[in-house]
């Protein structure tokens, strides 16, 4: 299907690269194997990893990789979940690691311009020195400005600001054969022809490779408050979500977790949750203005005691804030050694009651723990299919189960209207679900698109869906 490096290739592409910027080795080699998904068994070795310093580079390589056709993926901080980065036909990996520079904050415009290495921990802190804001938080601060926006990725922050494709403004990309093309740029408004800025944005590096974004952002909110409240049950905690959301203010995050996850992760990260009771917690996170979140605040306390909280606990310094946001922030570590597979089914969230329930019976009915939290606010739940059952003990025909566990998850989350990824994207671990998702004539229209992009088929081969 696609060709084998030779050394003639080699030394072209060493060429383009430089011998520092060029990996052979294949004890180096095995780190670029795979992303952040658990099971080994889609892990591929590449044949070289390139580590280009520009678009000019990476447009070069693109032009030796389509007339020799080999396959190409991009890899940023494979802080991925799905196999998205992995070089499942082996061939070149391009490592945007040296791309590592913001090259502009204009701020009389609130854009900010960055290479597509940029991890999200270097932007939030210059952008930090400015007071300036940027409102998507996907979690994992060593991902990069090019993996976040091929995924478009969300988090927390989405059932306010929304997600990343509604702040981003422009990109500079390469595709197939070499072409470097910029949709988009500084503007707020752009009606001039398709919009292929937004086509690219969650296409996991399929259509083109992104080298450059930019960014709109916003001035730091004046204040910000955090709620924590219990519920003994997960469905007088979500019963209160469309209440919260039709206040006039909107928050910036609405948090479902259940007390047990809570004390896993404050066991792993040393640091503690506030000592309040019940079983389910709702994290309410509310930005802005001082004088209105404190009314939110008094407002949305109302609301959730008379949906079945037990109580309200106010966080309202910075100190308090940041030690809850930290525990919360360590979940994924701290389930991470017995998980298999961390699903992001997304749905209507009036539905997401409804689906935990039937998680939980499909746990109890497996002997498996099923641990399920999320975005209460965006209806967007992650279940933890775990190695363990519900005593604790690891289970020994885990694999046999998880297969069967995550396809009756995924069918539920479906056929409640909702679809099979909504932040971690497909990759290779879930395209076998996407035309259960979205219909075989769906499916066949984004086929067209990538042969269009990409008509050898050498781009990220192999990922979201097969030709």
């Amino acid at each position: 299907m696609y060709n084998k490096l030779n050394d003639r290739i080699i030394l072209k592409l060493e060429d383009i690269v430089g011998e520092k910027n060029f990996v052979l080795e294949e004890s180096k080699l095995i780190d670029y194997s795979h992303d952040e998904f658990s099971l080994n068994e889609i892990h591929r070795t590449p044949e070289v990893v390139l580590k280009p310093a520009n678009a000019i580079e990476i447009s070069e390589i693109m032009k030796v990789a389509s007339r020799e056709k080999l396959p190409v993926v991009v890899r940023g901080g494979a802080t991925g979940l799905c196999g998205g980065c992995v070089p499942f036909y082996g061939g070149i990996v391009i490592s945007t690691e040296r791309m590592n520079k913001v090259t502009d904050i204009d701020e009389n415009n609130l854009m900010v311009t960055l290479q597509a290495g940029v991890t999200l921990k270097n932007f939030y802190s210059a952008l930090k020195e400015k007071k300036l804001f940027f409102p998507p938080h996907p979690g994992e601060e060593s991902a990069t400005i090019g993996g976040v926006i091929s995924t478009n990725a969300g988090g927390a922050r989405a059932v306010k600001y929304g997600t990343i494709r509604n702040f981003l403004r422009g990109i500079e990309v390469v595709l197939a054969d070499g072409t470097i093309i910029r949709p988009g740029g500084k503007l707020i408004k752009d009606s001039t022809g398709y919009s292929l800025l937004h086509l690219f944005t969650g296409s996991e590096g399929t259509l083109g490779i992104i080298t450059e974004a930019v960014f709109s952002v916003l001035p730091e909110p004046e204040a910000s408050i955090t709620l924590l409240v219990p519920y003994t049950t997960a469905e007088d905690a979500l019963s209160s979500v469309p209440f919260i959301l039709k206040q006039p203010t909107r928050p910036l995050a609405i948090e479902f977790i259940t007390k047990k996850i809570i004390s896993i992760a404050e066991e792993y990260c040393g640091r503690h949750w506030p000592s309040i009771n019940g079983e389910i917690f709702l994290m309410i996170i509310v930005d802005g203005n001082k004088d209105e979140i404190e009314r939110y605040s008094e407002k949305t306390s109302e609301i959730c005691m008379d949906h079945g909280a037990i109580d309200v606990f106010v966080a309202d310094s910075n100190q308090k804030q940041e030690e809850i946001l930290h525990v919360r922030s360590m979940v994924y570590e701290a389930l991470k050694s017995a998980t298999i597979e961390i699903l992001d089914v997304v749905m209507p969230p009036n539905q997401m009651s409804s689906h935990i329930a039937f998680v939980d019976n499909l746990s109890l009915s497996h002997n498996v723990w099923l641990p399920t939290y999320g975005h209460a606010g965006d209806g967007n739940l992650h279940t933890h299919i775990m190695k363990q059952a519900l005593d604790g003990k690891e289970i020994i025909d885990w694999k046999e189960k998880y297969k069967q566990l995550r396809k009756e998850i995924i069918l539920d989350g479906i056929s409640r209207g909702g679809k099979i990824s909504g932040e971690h994207g497909i990759g290779l671990v879930k395209k076998e679900y996407l035309e259960m998702c979205l219909g075989v004539e769906y499916v066949n229209v984004l086929k067209k698109i990538k042969l269009a992009f990409d008509p050898l088929g050498i781009l990220n081969p192999g990922k979201i869906f097969d030709l």
